[in-house]
């Protein structure tokens, strides 16, 4: 029987608060809630001042799940598992009773062999204990639950290992690739078995298959390694991530002489080279590539960490069209689609383990840098678990194209948080604002910077007898120290956080590492440190989306460091960064008070609406050579843009009407932004996100854009209604404005537009019927619209 791998979404309860007894089979769930999985519990709870402001003032607590699986005849004599992508946290697993065991890391995948205590003669039960108590754990929200999908796996008594095929191209050109798949074979059955492994790789232009047999004794693994040429492969570029898919058929010889075969595994894989150079920076199959990347963390606010795929394809679309092709994975493995997603997308990734070690660190609670923090996280579980969950991120994620960097630590070697030396008597890091003097101060009693050296070898040590195709890297925090006490010493590639006065100086004393910018400010001089220093192979700013948790204090409950609201809608910095990034012409204007000017930092909007003769900044975002100005058909002038500067800027006393921008590409394309006077709010656009990369493997999910608008159709991005919303033939999963400082309960069917928008997301019942959204407001004529999954129809 060919494997078969089945994801678990329903049948499930969920009670909030403790049950000691529900591990028990037997136990009475009937008065729990009914839900579907993925499940994150924090954001259906109210926000809190009580809670901790890193996380996001959201509740945690301890939660059960009862999980009911249905047998079939078609399994039995097979091998049954039970497959997590993610249970945060301090997770506790029992399956008809039988304890099958803990993982306190709530971002790791994890499996359980249940073959032996699965039933076929009734349901099977599996109730699951999540301990999230200690909500100071982090520096963000972590969500709370069953955050990743739940898979039943059922397979052949001889089978692969979990995430036991290895796929990688030790040479490649666009003439050949020389192709290693190594597969990791279990037989559990009571006697040796003759095995024939082979590995289809499957193109648009056929199939290579390579094979080996071998005898793989009763209760014993063995692994078993094929290797092939491919000539004329096709690349796994940034602009056309192709994909192949591998499948690895088994043909197992019976006592009898006759064979079975079967199908054990498929994915998807790429095939390309990459490599550092620590003179000349990234190289993507031989191509000077430069890395520009953006940070994210793992929630998408009102959805919690239990995000849909198309909520994350959305933000991927935007970043790309912004011209971002890489993501860094903030501070932990991420969602196990997202990383498939950056695989058909054409980002790069640079996966990260842990934010921290055996030390702890500080975890704000009442606002940040507010003092005392509290130490709770998962230094405590490092010592035992840091190689099983290490192990388990490598495994999972080494088929990955998109991924060309292990990223052992993020900030590890923050000053005096907890390590500190002897040689500094005073450190400082990038973010301690309102720090206490004593807190900088070298104290003896701290755990001594020289144990960072032999934890980072250990770990690279680790990454390496695992996959060794790709390099290892960390991000520094505090280099001025951590450099000199051999903390880079088994890294190939050297992250630096914020650092970017020491490129020229790091660079001279590693000669042979190379350096990047794996945290950076959106400062056009950081950017500028990446474009002038040829031995630096790109940034990652700090974000590219905003995020619950890491609160300045209450009432705000998230970050504003992205380009993306946590609604996924656009900020002006995303059309600066978009002119700075992108290869494709590109024009935006936006405004603001010409009083509150400070800069680069300026706050600006899009918006044409000031009192009359009011003196207004403008903007204009471009990667044009010149962009030509006029306000209501009277020109202002033709403007060079500087090539020193971030934007195109002026100052123009406002008159109501249209402002408009307007340029040539170099391909000689002519394009155009306005912006214009807005009247009084009046009515309500609806408009669904056209998904058109959904899989029906997929949880169905409408994304829909709400936009406060005037009688002429003209966005109002002043307007803040509170929006009322009721869905039929559907699920509402949330609204979400982007505002950090609104604490309306997520669980609300109605929340206040932020900047004139709001996003819905509804999960349809039936996907066969269409969905009925209804939305309105005080004042606003109520808009409708009917979504199916092929089509939406605006009422």
């Amino acid at each position: 029987m060919d494997k078969i791998t089945l994801t678990l979404t329903k049948n499930c309860r969920f009670y909030l608060g403790d049950c000691p007894d529900a591990w028990q089979a037997w136990f009475d769930d009937s008065d729990w809630q009914a839900i579907s999985l993925p499940h994150d519990w924090s954001v259906s709870l109210p926000f809190s001042r009580e809670y901790s402001s890193g996380t996001g003032y959201l509740a945690g607590g301890i939660g059960w799940y009862r999980l009911r699986i249905t047998p079939h005849k078609d399994w039995v004599g097979k091998r049954i598992s039970l497959s997590f992508d993610g249970v945060y946290k301090n997770s506790k697993v029992w399956c008809n009773s039988y304890y099958l065991g803990a993982r306190p890391n709530g971002y790791i995948s994890f499996t359980y062999d249940i073959t032996e205590q699965f039933r076929f003669d009734r349901d099977n039960i599996v109730c699951i204990q999540v301990d999230h108590r200690d909500i100071a754990d982090s520096r963000w929200f972590t969500g709370s639950g069953i955050t990743h999908k739940v898979t039943l796996v059922i397979e052949e008594a001889v089978h692969l290992l979990p995430d036991g095929v290895f796929f990688t191209t030790p040479e490649v050109s666009s003439q050949e690739a020389s192709i290693t798949i190594s597969n990791e074979v279990i037989n559990t059955l009571d006697r040796d078995v003759v095995l024939t492994v082979s590995n289809k790789l499957i193109g648009k232009d056929g199939q290579v298959t390579a094979s080996i047999r071998d005898t793989i004794p009763a209760g014993s693994q063995r692994l078993l390694t094929n290797r092939q040429k491919l000539a004329s492969p096709q690349l796994w570029t940034l602009n056309t991530p192709y994909l192949y898919t591998l499948e690895t058929w088994f043909h197992l010889q019976q006592p009898d002489g006759s064979e079975i075969e079967y199908l054990a595994d498929t994915r998807k894989v790429g095939i390309r080279s990459f490599r550092f150079d620590p003179d000349q920076g990234f190289f993507l199959n031989e191509h000077p590539t430069l890395i520009k990347g953006v940070c994210v963390h793992h929630d998408a606010g009102c959805l919690g960490a239990a995000v849909p795929v198309a909520v994350w394809r959305r933000r991927l679309e935007k970043l790309k069209k912004m011209g971002c092709n890489a993501i860094r994975m903030s501070h932990n493995p991420h969602l196990p689609e997202l990383y498939d997603l950056c695989d058909r997308m054409g980002f790069l990734v640079m996966d990260e383990a842990f934010d921290e070690w055996e030390g702890p660190k500080n975890k704000w609670s009442t606002g940040h840098n507010v003092y005392p923090p509290k130490h709770q996280g998962y230094y405590l579980d490092f010592p035992t678990w840091h190689e099983q969950d290490l192990i388990a991120l490598i495994r999972k994620n080494r088929n990955h194209p998109s991924i060309i960097l292990w990223s052992i630590g993020n900030e590890i070697d923050y000053p005096n948080d907890p390590y500190c030396h002897e040689s500094f008597a005073i450190m400082t890091g990038n973010n301690d604002a309102n720090k206490p003097e004593q807190e900088r101060q070298y104290n003896p009693q701290r755990p001594n910077a020289k144990r960072l050296a032999v934890l980072s070898r250990r770990l690279t040590e680790i990454v390496k007898r695992y996959d060794q195709s790709r390099p290892v890297t960390l991000a520094a925090a505090f280099p001025e120290l951590s450099s000199t006490l051999g903390f880079f010493d088994h890294l190939e590639v050297v992250g630096y956080n914020y650092k970017e006065h020491l490129y020229q100086e790091s660079h001279q004393a590693f000669p042979q590492k190379s350096f990047l910018g794996s945290e950076n400010n959106h400062s056009l001089a950081s950017w500028k440190a990446v474009l002038n220093t040829p031995y630096i192979a790109g940034q990652f700013l700090w974000t590219g989306i905003d995020y619950l948790g890491e609160a300045q204090g209450w009432p705000i409950h998230g970050s504003g460091s992205g380009l993306l609201t946590l609604a996924g809608f656009e900020k002006t910095s995303y059309y600066r960064r978009q002119a700075l990034w992108t290869e494709e012409p590109d024009l935006h204007i936006s405004t603001t008070d010409a009083a509150k000017e400070c800069g680069e930092w300026t706050p600006m909007y899009d918006s044409w609406n000031y009192p009359l003769g009011k003196e207004v900044l403008v903007k204009c975002y471009t990667n044009l050579s010149e962009v030509s100005f006029c306000l209501n058909g009277n020109p202002l002038g033709v403007y060079p843009r500087d090539p020193d500067k971030d934007c195109i800027s002026f100052l123009l006393p406002f008159t109501p009407g249209t402002l408009k921008a307007e340029g040539k590409g170099a391909d000689g394309s002519l394009l155009t932004h306005t912006l214009t006077t807005s009247y009084s709010a009046c009515q309500i656009s609806l408009n669904c996100w056209e998904d058109k990369h959904y899989s029906v493997e997929e949880t169905p999910i409408y994304q829909v854009e709400a936009t406060i608008r005037d009688h002429e159709g003209n966005p109002v991005t002043s307007d803040c209604s509170c929006l009322h919303v009721t869905v039929e033939n559907g699920q509402l999963l949330g609204l979400e404005n982007g505002d950090l400082a609104d604490n309306t309960d997520y669980s609300a069917p109605y929340r206040r537009a932020y900047h004139g928008q709001l996003m819905i997301y509804i999960k349809p019942e039936d996907s066969l019927q269409a969905t009925l959204l209804k939305v309105d407001g005080e004042n606003l004529a109520p808009a409708s619209i009917r979504l199916s999954m092929d089509r939406m129809n605006a009422l």
